[in-house]
């Protein structure tokens, strides 16, 4: 009786083997991609956190350099500031400010309630989207 080899089977093990590799290698491209990516989005948030900060720092700036008054509270208006170098991305920075006072023994004191929002990366909900808010509230 004759005996019957198989054949083909190291062919078989040969393309798992290779499909297998090639799946590890396409999640190892995929892995670095996702990661590059978020590392850009990182910078990018840091930027605009700075360059909401700029805009923090400029309000600040333009109360305290106007005259003090009892009856108005200068300098605390909304706007849009420009900022330049690696942040140009999130001009203009879109700056609120607000104003209450308050009386403490014969003065009055103005007590500022400001708010800054830099974005870039096109409109909200889009992939490369970056946004950052920073306040502060000071008294003058």
């Amino acid at each position: 009786m004759m005996s019957l080899r198989q054949k083909g089977f190291s062919l078989v093990s040969a393309i798992f083997l290779l499909v297998v590799i090639a799946a590890l290698g396409t999640f190892a491209v995929t892995l670095s991609v996702t990661q590059n990516q978020s590392q850009a989005m990182d910078v990018m948030g840091a930027r605009a956190y700075q360059a909401a900060l700029a805009g923090v720092e400029w309000a600040a700036y333009n109360v305290n350099v106007q005259p003090v008054s009892a009856a108005t509270a200068w300098g605390c208006v909304a706007s849009s500031v420009t900022v330049g170098g690696n942040l140009a991305a999130f001009s203009p920075v879109t700056v609120n400010c607000s104003a209450t006072s308050a009386v403490e023994g014969v003065s009055t004191v103005w007590i500022y309630d400001v708010s800054a929002v830099a974005s870039a990366g096109g409109a909200s909900g889009d992939l490369n989207y970056v946004e950052q808010v920073a306040t502060a509230k000071f008294a003058r």
